[in-house]
């Protein structure tokens, strides 16, 4: 999965019946237990590799509970089996460990997240729960994440976007988000033109620009100063401070699809800056050799719908033809995986496919793939997969046991 012959899983399947986001979870778990075992077993190869983990909570409360253990509604017997199981497979009965959870910033007027206040509460307390926020003297350079889904084929959005961070028109002057509305309001204005500089971008291109920055910043939360004292953080500087074996959880489930793109894009930059070494380690901390990366829904930010000049697409693209070499491994889920961009899918060395239908497995993407390993794919059940790697000279039928973390209903 994340070894030099492999790396980049994407797992398939109907949504709700094919457990993606379970499976993927039970190879995380297995691979965390498999390095902390070797740290404290303390084998000749234990500094050998290291890896660390950034999850993507897409859905409700899933993954916000993943370092507490499944009660499995109280049914023992069943508890019971599902631990036999991981003993069998070698792997610990404990969930995850070296959890961390970072959700958007709310106020008492705006929500972002779905976390119970209790389960903030008592995660906050016990230092795994940070909230994250962006400003913006350290964030303007990420700006054009905002713009991943509308169509810049004049490049007026982009040469906008260049100007901010430039900072030219005055935007050198600006250290805040309400100032920055502010600026560009002013350039909305009519007759602003009369700048040499503004002639090539005429108003009705800072109209629109205004426009998606203000339904992204304005009025939200997300977007204020940091007080560090209460618990609040840059995801960017938090990135450069994970360890070997660390958990992030990153919290981006009641986002509008707009902000989950600027924030999955945001993580996604760092970890590949940080990869490439133009990111630095402080106190003389030691960077994991690899960071997987995991995303439901890949097919939000990286189908064959979304604009060629995204950059988020670019980011991603760049991860899954170059990450390897750089140690960040994606493992993406979706519905369907002839959604995906080509170059996502072509780039993935293995595929987990659950259940699916049959109008999917039409497309030109299975037609490599035996009709009878087509036919079970329509019949499988919760729990079930069918692999395909490059190292299995034909596919592999699967089953995995049931999360040994907390589950939300």
């Amino acid at each position: 999965l994340i070894g030099p012959e492999g790396a980049h899983l994407n797992i398939s399947g109907i949504s709700g019946l094919a457990a993606k986001t379970s499976y993927a979870m039970f190879l995380l778990k297995s691979i965390q237990d498999k390095y902390i075992r070797v740290k404290d077993e303390q084998d000749e190869g234990a500094e050998d590799g290291s890896v660390a983990f950034v999850v993507f909570n897409v859905k409700g409360r899933d993954l916000l509970s993943i370092d507490e253990p499944n009660d499995f509604d109280g049914d023992t017997d069943k508890a019971e089996i599902v631990k036999a199981n991981y003993k069998m497979l070698g792997l610990s009965t404990k969930p995850f460990r070296q959890v961390k959870y970072y959700y958007p910033y709310s106020t008492k007027t705006k929500s972002n997240s779905c976390v119970p206040k209790e389960l903030f509460n008592k995660q906050k307390q016990q230092k795994k729960a940070f909230q994250y926020k962006f400003t913006y003297e350290q964030d303007k350079d990420t700006i054009d994440l905002m713009f991943s889904n509308v169509e810049d084929s004049t490049q007026t959005m982009a040469g906008i976007i260049n100007q901010i961070i430039d900072g030219q028109n005055g935007f050198d002057l600006i250290s805040t988000w309400p100032s920055f509305i502010k600026k560009l309001e002013e350039q909305c204005e009519a007759g602003n033109t009369s700048n040499p500089r503004n002639k090539e971008i005429g108003v009705l291109s800072w109209r629109k620009f205004t426009r998606h920055i203000k339904k992204s910043v304005y009025h939200n939360p997300l977007f204020t100063d940091i007080d560090e004292s209460n618990g609040e953080v840059r995801i960017a500087d938090k990135i450069s401070e994970i360890q070997k074996n660390d958990m992030y959880v990153i919290d981006i489930a009641k986002l509008d699809s707009d902000m989950q793109g600027y924030v999955f894009g945001n993580v996604i930059r760092e970890l590949y800056n940080f990869q490439l070494g133009e990111k630095n380690y402080s106190d003389g901390k030691c960077p994991p050799s690899r960071i997987i990366v995991f995303i439901d829904e890949m097919n939000k930010f990286a189908s064959k719908d979304t604009p060629k000049d995204s950059p988020i697409l670019r980011q991603i693209l760049d991860i899954a033809e170059r990450g390897r070499s750089l140690g960040v491994v994606l493992f993406a889920a979706e519905q369907f995986k002839s959604a995906i961009h080509n170059r996502i899918s072509g780039n993935c060395s293995t595929f987990a496919y659950g259940r699916t239908n049959a109008i999917e497995l039409s497309n030109s993407e299975y037609r490599y793939i035996p009709s009878v390993y087509k036919n079970m794919m329509t019949r499988l059940k919760q729990g079930e997969y069918i692999v395909q790697n490059p190292i299995f000279r034909s596919l592999l039928s699967i089953k995995f046991p049931e999360p040994i973390y907390k589950q939300f209903k």
